[in-house]
């Protein structure tokens, strides 16, 4: 059973790596400009858990929309893009001495407990903060459920 169990996260794991690896090509395939990029990065993210829906928050400066890609699948929401450098073109004149923002490519994965409306996500990318919010459903299993009886 142990085994099974292994396999099963293993095969999800391998999937989950080639979701991520297919939105970084079609991401690749939108680059304005033809040079790779130079950096991965980790964009900071809240989630923020209400009655009515899941809300994740991206800290996301310089990117734009066309630039991200947000999937929702077995549970966990994917958003995958590309954070342009801050020095694209310039060369720098010193040594950086500190070097604490991140730019490439990225990928942030949240797993939602619970039941959720997919179909009802939405995304807003409004001065360098992306939200996400997928909304609730409300749970039924566990109700009683009155069936009322007709008489002929």
């Amino acid at each position: 059973m142990r085994d099974f169990h292994r396999n099963l996260l293993s095969s999800e794991v391998r999937e989950f790596d080639q979701e991520v690896a297919r939105l970084f090509e079609d991401l690749d395939r939108t680059r304005v400009s033809g040079r790779p990029p130079r950096g991965h990065c980790n964009p900071a993210l809240d989630v923020v858990l209400t009655d009515a829906a899941v809300e994740v928050i991206l800290d996301l400066p310089g990117v734009v929309a066309e630039r991200l890609r947000i999937v929702l699948k077995q549970g966990v929401l994917l958003v995958v893009g590309e954070k342009p450098s801050p020095y694209p073109d310039e060369r720098i004149d010193g040594t950086f001495h500190v070097v604490e923002r991140g730019f490439g490519f990225f990928a942030r994965a949240v797993r939602l407990d619970g039941a959720f409306d997919g179909c009802r996500a939405r995304a807003t990318l409004r001065g360098g903060e992306l939200r996400v919010t997928v909304p609730r459903i409300v749970e039924r299993r566990g109700q009683d459920i009155i069936v009322p009886v007709a008489s002929e």
